[in-house]
C-alpha cells in the first residue's frame, strides 16, 4: 500500500491508504476528501483536481507533461512551481505522497 496525506487550504489533514496504480485523485474521490473535484474523472480535461505537491513528493513524481502543463494554466487558483493535477499522480507501492489542495477548484 501507499499513503496519501491531503492538507486542505484550511489546514485540515487527512491521511488515506491508497492502492498502487490508483491516482491521488481517485483515492481522494473514493474516500470523500474535500478539495479535489475530479470533474472529468481523470481524463486530463478539466484541472479540477489541482494540488500543490510537497518537495519530497515532487522528487518522486517529477513535473507535469506537456498536456498537463497546459491544463494547469486553467486552474481556479494560480498555479505554482509545485502544481500538479492529482489525476496524473499514480501511486507506487510503499511510497508516501503529500499534497495540499487549493482554496477552490472551480
Amino acid at each position: 500500500m501507499s499513503t496519501v496525506t491531503y492538507t486542505a487550504a484550511d489546514g485540515t489533514v487527512t491521511t488515506i491508504e491508497g492502492r498502487p496504480g490508483d491516482s491521488v485523485m481517485e483515492t481522494a474521490v473514493r474516500n470523500g476528501v474535500r478539495g479535489i473535484v475530479g470533474e472529468c474523472g481523470g481524463s486530463l480535461s478539466c484541472a479540477t483536481c489541482h494540488v500543490f505537491v510537497s518537495p519530497e513528493t515532487f522528487e518522486l513524481v517529477g513535473g507535469p507533461g506537456d498536456l498537463e502543463d497546459e491544463m494547469l494554466d486553467g486552474t481556479a487558483v494560480e498555479r505554482a512551481e509545485n502544481s500538479r493535477l492529482s489525476c496524473q499522480l499514480k501511486l507506487q507501492e510503499g511510497c508516501d505522497y503529500h499534497v495540499t489542495t487549493p482554496s477552490e477548484q472551480i
